[in-house]
């Protein structure tokens, strides 16, 4: 794992920043893209992207503090300004509503942006992904003799750590401690390389997908059903029947995307 890349001078670049930076740039140019194809101002891709940088950040961070309240309550300083600590769908939701509120003071549909931003969402979140692999911070998942299994040993949040809340992984150890250096399942990687080819079939059928919000309903329902399979993988606390807080949240968005396909009228809707 690399969690710092390379250091010049007092500053240092790490592995999880960098590809997040990587994932808002590409995502940039690909929403312009979209915008310019749709006939809508392509100036506005920037813009969004800031409000979707600065959206997610904050919004990955609050929840990550929620979900960990006893923490933060203990150390709020250190918590609060730590490097690590983020939730996606805190960011998402955030970041949504930003953006919402943005398009409508624009005097925008709000659908319209969605539908162009879709496929760049998943492809970004795919790349940020590899941040977190390179980095070892946890979203990682159950040990596994596959192959292709990773030693996280270097990462931030190694295995000894991550698995200290599941016994019934720890019980198979000495001690009950996992070695860092468990193989474990690369589980950033499958959801980059998932997200990579989700995304490719959303925007080789941006145009065949007619009807305004449709795309972003198919994004809906792609995004959160890869989110809800790779979870059954993942080293994160179940909450309620089994499930853990992402594959939760990842249903309502999964209905709701379905739910929009039914209902959304599949003529595209005159500006």
């Amino acid at each position: 794992m690399y969690p710092k890349l390379f250091q010049i001078g007092p500053f240092t670049v790490y592995s999880y920043g960098l590809m997040m930076g990587i994932s808002f740039i590409i995502g940039s140019m690909l929403l312009t893209q979209e915008l310019k194809r749709k006939k809508l101002n392509p100036d506005m891709g920037s813009a969004i992207t800031l409000i979707a940088l600065i959206g997610g950040v904050a919004g990955s961070k609050i929840l990550y503090l929620i979900e960990n309240w006893q923490f933060f309550v203990a150390d709020p300083f250190g918590m609060a300004f730590s490097p690590g600590g983020l939730t996606w769908y805190g960011g998402f939701i955030l970041a949504a509503t930003l953006i919402y509120f943005y398009v409508k003071k624009k005097s925008m549909r709000f659908l319209q942006i969605a539908d162009a931003i879709s496929p760049a969402l998943l492809l970004a979140y795919g790349i940020a992904r590899i941040g977190c692999h390179l980095s070892g911070d946890g979203d990682y998942g159950f040990p596994t003799t596959l192959p292709w299994g990773t030693d996280y040993s270097h990462g931030t949040y190694p295995p000894s750590l991550a698995f200290r809340g599941f016994p019934e992984i720890t019980s198979r150890y000495p001690n009950g401690i996992v070695p860092d250096n468990t193989l474990c399942h690369p589980t950033p990687v499958y959801e980059f390389l998932i997200c990579t080819i989700l995304f490719f079939i959303l925007w080789k059928n941006r145009e065949k997908i007619i009807g305004e919000g449709r795309m972003f309903m198919w994004y809906l329902i792609a995004a959160g059903s890869e989110r809800f399979t790779i979870e059954f993988l993942r080293i994160n606390p179940r909450l309620l029947f089994g499930l853990s807080e992402a594959q939760l949240i990842a249903l309502p968005l999964i209905a709701l995307g379905v739910i929009g396909l039914a209902r959304l009228p599949r003529e595209e809707r005159k500006s």
